[in-house]
């Protein structure tokens, strides 16, 4: 199938990396001893404090050093990794800027990942962080009504599982969610889905059937584990939700976004021309890239701000 042109940076910065076509087990072995983001490289150029918990699930919690005794937001944050693999310093950066734009306390979440853990697993551990956070608000400093719950790729669609699941066992509270480029929908039957099939790419639909295939396993598919599939979008707070062009999750994304407008919800859509899957992940410096950090923060400026009334 014909698909959009890659952005030129982008298409530039993809040339020099070994993309795959497809996932199997013994690759994904391979890709699972790659290290993590140290911890030092996290914090550095921040003022930050970070300290690790483990309640349920291990919380790594990042605090900005400041002064007074006012309450701050905070950014829960849900690494992606297609459901098999990543750990809780994924994408960090991304809700790392909002800790230094908003003084955001970020609280990143290790989840159990697929095939290891299957069906509702990992989108439950995401909500026993998400309690743990509601109950020490206070330890924390945080606002228990600015809580963002924010996630890309499998983690954005955790993020969006994880807040239809909030709502209906009646909260925690969540002021808004940030899905970027979520993976939500495991029929992968899209045109965009179609489009990004056979060849190499950062995140094929061959790999995406591989992801959702082993989250799945043997049992049954609920809306908290595939998003797309719940029967009610209503009563969710405010959504942003963003993908590029070139990528697989463009349509899945696209739909959601429009089922939660005709449920009477509010959201945010930015499909940006030529943007492969996580692009401002991957290649952040490159002008597209920057502009979609840019239109993001500043909704949630004006989210935060609503919310409040004050934003730092």
């Amino acid at each position: 199938m014909a698909r959009p042109g890659l952005d030129p940076e982008l298409r530039a910065f993809l040339a020099g990396l070994p993309l795959m076509s497809g996932l199997d087990p013994q690759t994904l072995a391979e890709l699972r001893k790659l290290p993590s983001t140290p911890v030092d490289s996290i914090v550095h150029g921040h003022a930050a404090d970070h300290r690790e918990i483990t309640t349920p699930v291990p919380l790594s919690i990042f605090t900005p050093v400041r002064t007074g005794d006012t309450p701050v937001p905070c950014v829960y944050w849900v690494h992606g990794g297609g459901m098999v693999m990543g750990d809780r310093f994924s994408q960090i950066d991304i809700p790392m800027d909002w800790l230094d734009l908003f003084g955001a306390v970020v609280v990143s979440v290790e989840y159990r990942l697929a095939p290891e853990a299957t069906g509702t697993t990992p989108v439950e551990d995401c909500y026993r962080g998400l309690l743990w956070v509601a109950e020490h608000a206070a330890e924390l400093g945080v606002d228990p009504g600015r809580v963002i719950v924010a996630g890309v790729s499998a983690g954005g669609g955790l993020a969006a599982g994880l807040t239809l699941m909030a709502r209906d066992r009646g909260g925690p509270s969540i002021a808004a969610q940030v899905l970027i480029c979520p993976m939500l929908d495991h029929r992968n039957v899209t045109a965009s889905s179609r489009q990004y099939s056979g060849g190499p790419g950062v995140w094929t639909r061959e790999m995406n059937e591989f992801g959702w295939r082993s989250l799945i396993g043997r049992g049954e598919v609920s809306g908290y584990m595939s998003p797309a599939i719940a029967d009610d979008l209503s009563g969710l707070p405010a959504t942003y939700v963003d993908a590029g062009t070139a990528e697989v999750f463009r349509d899945e994304d696209v739909a959601f976004a429009g089922r939660i407008w005709a449920a009477g919800g509010q959201a945010e859509l930015h499909i940006w021309a030529g943007g492969c899957h996580g692009f401002d992940a991957l290649c952040p410096e490159a002008r597209i890239s920057v502009a979609a950090r840019r239109t993001r923060n500043d909704w949630l400026a004006r989210v935060l701000r609503a919310s409040s009334g004050a934003v730092r």
